[in-house]
């Protein structure tokens, strides 16, 4: 198992991301003695004592996930995938689904560091709102299972449960025209993608998340965020 380490960081909230995010001082927010969000506070509690993810995070440094590969070496690609992520590589991205605006897909949306994103927890559904496109997700933890048959769609369909501190998210039911990163590591339709959500504190969270698609890789391999 191939282990990288990403980390996503919580936007402080009185900092601006962006000229259409608001400079406003949230009332819950912990803050150090001269006023900044404390980043290393305790992680919240939602009400049912789950810790809660809700927030706007972004990833902490602008790395993609073709640069963490490349620290542990090629992911395992099957040849036709190495070919068409050699291709992709050489021609710089030309071609990337951005181009077309349509989605990121599973994980890249949430590892552009210009791109915050927002995740709403409710006890029944964790929602994450990408603020590139305004593309949305929905991880159902109210204990459903996954449907006899699934759409092929951009961002498939999320099952998720809690074990411990830590979300658990599965999603099956994906097309295989998104990319999973900005250098173009393919995929088919058969992908598998576990993610693992931990807020270690206030201001930061980890997130692991697994591949498993034996039609373009020849084993399960998994990035693990600590940047």
């Amino acid at each position: 198992m191939h282990i990288v380490r990403l980390i996503v960081m919580i936007l402080a909230m009185n900092c601006a991301a962006s000229a259409q995010w608001v400079n406003l001082k949230l009332p819950n927010t912990p803050r150090t003695p001269d006023g900044r969000p404390n980043l290393s506070a305790p992680a919240p509690e939602a009400a049912d004592g789950k810790p809660d993810l809700s927030g706007i995070w972004r990833a902490a440094d602008g790395r993609y996930l073709q640069d963490l590969a490349a620290d542990l070496g090629e992911a395992p690609l099957q040849p036709w995938a190495a070919a068409l992520h050699k291709e992709r590589s050489s021609a710089l991205g030309k071609g990337k689904p951005l181009e077309r605006c349509i989605p990121h897909g599973i994980p890249d949306g949430m590892l552009v560091r210009n791109f915050p994103f927002k995740i709403v927890q409710t006890p029944d559904i964790v929602v994450i709102v990408y603020e590139e496109f305004n593309h949305f997700r929905q991880i159902f933890t109210d204990g459903r299972g996954f449907p006899p048959e699934t759409t092929e769609t951009w961002f498939g369909y999320t099952i998720g449960w809690w074990e411990g501190d830590t979300l658990v998210a599965e999603t099956i039911g994906f097309n295989d025209k998104s990319w999973l990163d900005n250098s173009g590591h393919p995929h088919s339709e058969a992908l598998r993608v576990t993610e693992r959500f931990r807020r270690r504190d206030f201001g930061h969270m980890d997130i692991q998340i697994t591949f498993d698609d034996a039609k373009a890789y020849t084993k399960p391999w998994t990035v693990f965020g600590n940047r």
